[in-house]
């Protein structure tokens, strides 16, 4: 294309039929947090694909997959676990006078004894692996 002057052309010497002028700020929208919300929970809604949410709102389709992304990673961190520390406490003893006398039976009570961070654990034979795996892990993590 050349400039000659206030004419336009091409190698042809074809005048230009059409030109576009960007007006405008150009500058970037402030999406409110409500707002935002609202056009991601619109993109999930299955109607129309997320490009053309993106599209209807005047946004890229890149910045509503950031929102998104962001919307899951929030809702993961509300949605973990919160874990109240179990706390053993070790009985007093009691004076000789008030302890129970038992007699042992042949059969021993429990078929596997630990001792596990000053507490024991008896474990009764037929316990499964997960309870007992638990029960040790959670042992350890005590102070």
């Amino acid at each position: 294309m050349t400039i000659t002057g206030f004419t336009h052309g091409t190698s042809a010497d074809v005048p230009l039929q059409r030109i576009e002028v960007f007006t405008g700020t150009g500058r970037r929208r402030d999406w409110s947090d409500e707002e935002k919300d609202r056009i991601v929970a619109e993109s999930y809604s299955g109607e129309m694909s997320v490009s053309a949410v993106a599209r209807r709102h005047g946004l890229s389709p890149g910045q509503l997959f950031t929102w998104r992304r962001q919307v899951r990673s929030q809702a993961k961190q509300e949605a973990l676990p919160m874990f109240v520390p179990a706390v053993i406490d070790r009985p007093a003893e009691l004076p000789p006078t008030l302890r129970k006398t038992t007699t042992r039976s042949s059969r021993p009570i429990a078929a596997i004894e630990l001792e596990v961070g000053g507490a024991i654990v008896r474990i009764a034979s037929g316990t499964d692996r997960a309870t007992i795996a638990a029960v040790i892990h959670a042992l350890k993590a005590q102070p």
